[in-house]
């Protein structure tokens, strides 16, 4: 079982950074690959950003590339997610999430983090 634990959510006004942090641990930790997960009220989780196992690859939603850099450090069993030039429709719960196999979708992670709320002020 992998466990998964963010943190490094906070309040920031819209321009500003963030950089969110997710500490991996449990069997083969670094060879899932890993996502960023966002959730904001009344709405479904969408899919943010996710890296490979080697972090060797990374794909983004549509809305944050250019912004949100997400990476990871296998010795370490870290992923990151800079998050810059933040707008108010990135406020939401970010979570942390790890499976064997990359994907867009949530139904393909196994294992979830407990959340960081990340707001995004005017």
């Amino acid at each position: 079982q992998v466990q998964l634990v963010e943190s490094g959510g906070g309040l920031v006004q819209a321009g500003g950074s963030l950089r969110l942090s997710c500490a991996a641990s449990g069997r083969a930790a670094s060879s899932y690959a890993m996502a960023w997960f966002r959730q904001a009220p009344g709405q479904v989780r969408e899919f943010v950003a996710a890296i490979n196992w080697s972090g060797t690859s990374t794909f983004y939603t549509d809305s944050v590339k250019g912004r949100f850099t997400i990476s990871r450090d296998n010795a370490q069993n870290t992923a990151h997610l800079q998050m810059n030039i933040l707008k108010l429709e990135d406020t939401a719960v970010y979570f942390c999430a790890a499976g064997l196999y990359g994907s867009t979708a949530k139904g393909n992670y196994d294992y979830w983090g407990q959340g960081t709320q990340v707001t995004v002020s005017s």
